[in-house]
């Protein structure tokens, strides 16, 4: 009779949840989702609503990129109610997935980070050539790209044979590597950048504007891989040979759970490195609920 009921519980529609409550820290667990998906959607959603509020921000091509990634954020929080809460297993084999969908979020955030970093580079070491060539619709277009780039690729992979499938996925785990080696470098020359380069310039609003975008770009970049470079390791190791940790599902999946924290790392680390963003953040109205920010 328990055991019915149990089973009963833990079941919604036909799919089960991601714990059956059997543990004390089953509780922790699903608590912690809901927490967690709560969180990333309210912190990422102020950060994009601010952003496209505030037309002095929404203006500067930086912060068309974090609108980019903070959709991302906001998504997976939204989907870290399904594929978290639910008995959800994503990969080969699949059990209740999504097709992948919600897991390339992952994607589309390295692509735009890289993109950004890239864009910093130009704006600070070329000037004269980003001023010129570097317009807002460049910007948008290429964060428009990062979302066909991977969900294309992802259409394909859903739409061809098993073997077919196998092929597009491993060219896509190692042009990830060149992706992860590229933000390294990236994230390398941009330190040098702004310690060395900018210390040079003379003092003014244009010097602290460029080296508030590179120290959020930096560090932004540093957190998502040490986040993130746990489950893509761990990928690795399963696909090419025996090893590997293996999880029960995506709720109890400590490296997924660790990249997908980056969608509140990534908003926080953009409040907290620029004030003009949390200025045009509580300005949706979280100073009514925060008023001791506003002093």
């Amino acid at each position: 009779m328990n055991g019915a009921l149990c089973v009963e519980n833990t079941t919604v529609r036909g799919i089960p949840l991601s714990v059956d409550f059997t543990h004390p820290e089953d509780y922790f667990i699903f608590t912690f989702h809901i927490v967690f998906a709560t969180s990333a959607f309210l912190l990422a959603g102020s950060v994009a609503i601010g952003i496209l509020k505030t037309r002095v921000l929404r203006m500067q091509n930086r912060f068309i990129f974090m609108i980019n990634t903070s959709i991302c954020d906001i998504l997976t929080g939204v989907s870290v109610y399904y594929l978290c809460l639910f008995d959800v297993q994503e990969g080969y084999p699949s059990r209740n997935g999504t097709f992948g969908i919600f897991p390339s979020l992952l994607g589309v955030n390295i692509l735009t980070f890289m993109f950004a970093q890239f864009d910093r580079y130009c704006a600070v070491c070329h000037p004269f050539f980003y001023n010129r060539f570097i317009c807002r619709p460049i910007v948008i277009g290429v964060c428009v790209y990062c979302w066909f780039h991977v969900y294309i690729q992802l259409l394909a992979s859903n739409m061809v044979s098993v073997s077919v499938a196998t092929k597009i996925y491993a060219f896509s785990i190692a042009s990830l590597q060149v992706i992860v080696l590229t933000k390294v470098v990236m994230t390398i020359k941009l330190y040098i950048i702004a310690r060395y380069q900018l210390a040079r310039e003379p003092p003014g609003p244009e010097r602290d504007n460029k080296k508030e975008s590179l120290r959020i770009i930096i560090f932004v970049v540093i957190i998502f891989l040490t986040l993130w470079t746990p489950s893509f390791v761990n990928i690795i190791i399963k696909q090419s040979s025996r090893y590997g940790i293996h999880f029960r599902n995506e709720g109890t999946n400590l490296f997924a759970i660790m990249a997908r924290f980056n969608a509140i790392s990534t908003s926080a680390l953009y409040l907290l490195g620029s004030p003009a963003l949390r200025t045009a953040v509580l300005r949706v109205g979280w100073h009514k609920m925060l008023p001791q920010w506003t002093r």
